[in-house]
């Protein structure tokens, strides 16, 4: 299977067509209802809104570059807007600025569950079309929410790598996005749900969440600070790629005894991927942000053309494969992209190329 994903992901960067479909993505299952195509169905003259979490965040950048892509082979107008600072309010003030503009479609990574609601809610009273993709709104804020794997699968890769690259037992600490990032919270959740269920996590010592905000600075001075809070720390687990990158470059530079795991782009996390004690990072895992991108824009395609309602069972198809809408663990719905990657010495120096 990691054979068939590479292949694939390494043809991008030859062909024509960016999106070929990644890894993890699997064929919808048989169903009663008849799917849409969110590519045959007319997009064209139809306006898809893009609302990152951040500016200045490669994931985020990489993200927009798949659905602007997306909506331009749609025959759509994409419109990317970034917010000012990684908040709530911020994200606010642009959604606004989208219902001003009229357009189809609001495809929103949030910085917090709750707090985009009220806005939403009257983007969809003006008739727009709403999703989330990446970090989810609540459930009833949006259609559906295009997530990039699911939940305990992500939880359990990381817990998994904890407990690995400690040997089983010690302590860990985990260096997060925001502490209202929706999906980083989930994934955190997750992660202690594994400890306390399987007795095997019984050893490990979860000494502290420390959030980095997504900004590269404060996201180095969490690593530092971690270093000096916890002097028998093992491992820090950073699900941001932001955090990740920061801290896998405070290790190496300090040449610390201290690993790290999470989520990180090849091409960032390159150079601190390896088994010695010269590199910081042993593996990590992530999915390609540009097909999270541009699934986030045939969503909003199927959305706006009808082709789907966000109901679970709902399906339709795209030049990334058949979908399906499934039941998300928040009550609402959500379309996964596909599971996560292990991204280690083997195959870094191939993918840090593609992404």
């Amino acid at each position: 299977m990691k054979k068939k994903v590479l292949s694939l992901l390494l043809c991008m960067t030859m062909a024509v067509g960016l999106f070929a479909a990644c890894g993890g993505n699997s064929k919808k299952e048989e169903s009663d209802k008849s799917g849409g195509d969110a590519k045959t169905e007319s997009a064209s003259g139809k306006t898809f809104a893009l609302v990152p979490k951040s500016a200045g965040n490669p994931f985020n950048e990489k993200e927009a570059e798949g659905f602007q892509n997306a909506v331009q082979k749609l025959g759509g107008k994409a419109v990317v807007q970034y917010p000012e600072s990684a908040t709530a309010d911020a994200q606010i003030t642009v959604i606004q600025s989208l219902i001003s503009q009229k357009v189809d479609s609001i495809c929103v990574a949030a910085n917090d569950e709750n707090a985009l609601a009220a806005a939403l809610q009257e983007a969809k009273d003006a008739g727009i079309k709403v999703c989330s993709v990446d970090s989810a709104v609540a459930a009833s804020s949006r259609a559906v929410h295009v997530n990039q794997a699911g939940t305990d699968e992500i939880g359990s890769a990381l817990i998994q790598a904890v407990y690995d690259i400690t040997g089983g037992e010690g302590q860990f600490a985990i260096l997060s996005a925001s502490s209202q990032a929706t999906n980083q919270n989930a994934w955190i959740s997750s992660m202690k749900s594994y400890m306390e269920k399987d007795s095997k996590y019984s050893k490990l010592e979860l000494v502290e969440v420390a959030y980095g905000d997504d900004e590269a600075q404060k996201s180095t001075d969490q690593t530092q600070a971690l270093l000096q809070k916890y002097p028998k720390l093992k491992v820090i687990c950073s699900p941001t790629t932001v955090g990740i990158s920061a801290a896998a470059k405070v290790l190496q530079d300090k040449k610390s005894s201290v690993k790290l795991t999470g989520l990180g782009l090849p091409s960032e996390m390159a150079a601190y991927i390896g088994n010695d004690d010269a590199h910081s990072c042993p593996y990590m895992f992530l999915w390609n942000p540009i097909d999270l991108g541009a699934l986030g824009a045939y969503t909003s395609a199927a959305l706006v053309t009808g082709s789907i309602k966000g109901n679970e069972g709902d399906t339709f198809k795209c030049d990334l494969g058949d979908y399906k809408v499934v039941k998300a663990s928040d009550g609402g719905t959500e379309i996964i992209l596909g599971a996560p990657f292990k991204f280690d010495p083997s195959n870094i120096n191939e993918w840090k190329s593609v992404y």
